[in-house]
């Protein structure tokens, strides 16, 4: 086994690796995931440590190491940095940080918006249209939210690229496109919208949803815990099955971390946004910004 240093998703650990692994799939998946996805030597101690073998999918976690076993064909594609990624969730929300399926735009004066909402919802193409009115990129599709030392609430830059899908080719693969320009630092947060672009959604429309009900504290709290449960991170890629299982990393101090958190998000403003286009949305969301 080889060591190295990973960083990723803003954090980083020591990652222990096949001496013939081919690392370079991995590498290059580095600007579809936040914070990149680098190797470097392995320097000091870490508070983590991730070991990669090959073999039938499989996970075990103890308090500082992740241990994963991945088929050949998942360790030497992409997969490698998705689920390398995740193993280090843990990590992230031991350092009040997480990673949330978020849209992250900053306003024209440098707050951090949160579009929140399920797939289809807008985000992308609104966080396009916000863009072309001035806001800048900071991440689609997967974010870090963070709390600071003082209790401020902080987006890190996530996911730099989005993709786009050709709306005269609806069913081709979406291409992936850079998002320019992106930001370079995180920013406090100031506002989180649940997204709903439709058609049929009527005039652009603001709804509050503070205080928040039960819903949406089950929505958070599902959003919340989605990386560190890794779902999304099928252990064998995507082309095969089972995906896998729930990944044995959480903590009772990450979950009540995350609960804290969901406080923190009802006392800022929140609203939900119905809107028949991306444009009118990014317009409501512009207009309300200058205030």
């Amino acid at each position: 086994m080889k060591k190295a240093r990973i960083a990723t998703g803003h954090v980083s650990a020591v990652v222990a690796l096949p001496d013939d692994l081919d690392t370079t799939p991995a590498c290059a998946a580095s600007r579809s995931l936040p914070g990149g996805w680098q190797l470097g030597p392995h320097g000091s101690a870490s508070p983590a440590t991730v070991e990669v073998a090959v073999g039938a999918a499989s996970i075990a976690a103890d308090p500082h190491t992740v241990r994963l076993r991945l088929p050949r064909q998942a360790a030497t594609s992409a997969t490698l940095a998705y689920v390398v990624y995740t193993a280090l969730e843990r990590v992230r929300q031991q350092q009040r940080m997480v990673t949330v399926h978020a849209t992250a735009l900053h306003t024209p004066t440098g707050a951090a918006v949160l579009l929140l909402g399920a797939k289809g919802s807008g985000k992308t193409t609104t966080a396009l249209a916000l863009a072309e009115r001035g806001w800048l990129h900071a991440g689609d599709d997967l974010v870090v939210l963070a709390e600071s030392d003082n209790g401020d609430l902080m987006v890190w830059p996530g996911k730099p690229t989005a993709a786009i899908r050709d709306p005269l080719r609806a069913l081709a693969p979406k291409p992936l496109r850079d998002l320019e320009p992106f930001a370079a630092a995180p920013a406090p947060l100031r506002w989180i919208v649940r997204l709903a672009v439709h058609p049929s959604g009527g005039e652009a429309s603001l709804t509050s949803a503070v205080p928040l009900s039960v819903n949406e504290r089950l929505r958070l709290h599902e959003g919340l815990a989605r990386y560190i449960s890794g779902l999304p991170t099928p252990l064998t890629g995507v082309a095969s099955a089972p995906y896998g299982p729930v990944w044995p990393l959480d903590t009772p101090a990450c979950a009540q971390w995350r609960a804290n958190l969901i406080g923190a998000l009802n006392n800022h403003r929140f609203d939900y946004l119905y809107a028949p286009t991306a444009c009118a949305a990014a317009d409501l969301l512009t207009k309300e910004a200058d205030r």
